[in-house]
């Protein structure tokens, strides 16, 4: 438990990367690692799409951008602070070795006919591929390898789909960054246990 402990402390997330790809083997052993989560029903509703190529890199961080540029705008942003952030969300994409998009497909998972139980059922479904991102960011970590998880495909799932020309039951939820680690950040804080728990007797 005391080694576990360690592992789960010690992870980071890292935004900086050496140059250098990673091969396929190690991928699918890390991508493996995330399909053992727990999911709901064991539906196992997550998929994954690999992006290695710079130049599909460089057009999905592009068009991701000018959706968050359009946010940006939309909520009144001064310039120069929207041009920053907008540089280093595309610098943060484009030059990661390795984009890993995590996807929820309702498919596997029931249908229900009210809307109040269909979307708990999406719940679980988010809640499934969550758990197996968590897996794959462990997983990478134990294999030499840093990794960061981005939402930002959240904001922006049409501009995702067009550019990666996923099927249309993929819902596209993470972006995983991974790499050889460039940075060694300190550890975030953490509150406190007593803040956290309540508990009922």
């Amino acid at each position: 438990m005391t080694d576990f402990l360690s592992l789960v402390a010690s992870r980071r997330s890292i935004r900086r990367y050496r140059e250098g790809s990673i091969d396929r083997e190690r991928i699918e052993r890390i991508i493996r690692a995330g399909t053992w989560a727990p999911s709901a029903h064991n539906r196992q509703p997550w998929r994954f799409v690999v992006i290695e190529s710079k130049t599909k890199k460089r057009l999905l961080a592009e068009a991701m951008a000018a959706a968050f540029r359009r946010d940006l705008q939309r909520d009144g942003a001064l310039l120069p602070e929207m041009e920053a952030r907008i540089a280093g969300s595309v610098e943060r994409f484009r030059s990661a070795p390795l984009l890993l998009l995590a996807c929820l497909t309702m498919k596997p998972l029931d249908a229900y006919p009210d809307a109040v139980r269909q979307q708990a059922e999406h719940v679980m479904g988010v809640q499934s591929v969550a758990a197996a991102i968590q897996n794959i960011l462990l997983a990478a970590y134990v294999d030499g390898l840093g990794s960061c998880w981005h939402c930002a495909p959240l904001f922006c799932q049409s501009e995702v789909r067009k550019v990666l020309r996923l099927p249309d039951e993929f819902q596209p939820q993470a972006l995983i960054t991974m790499g050889l680690a460039a940075e060694s950040p300190e550890p975030p804080p953490r509150y406190p246990l007593e803040q956290v728990i309540l508990y009922r007797e």
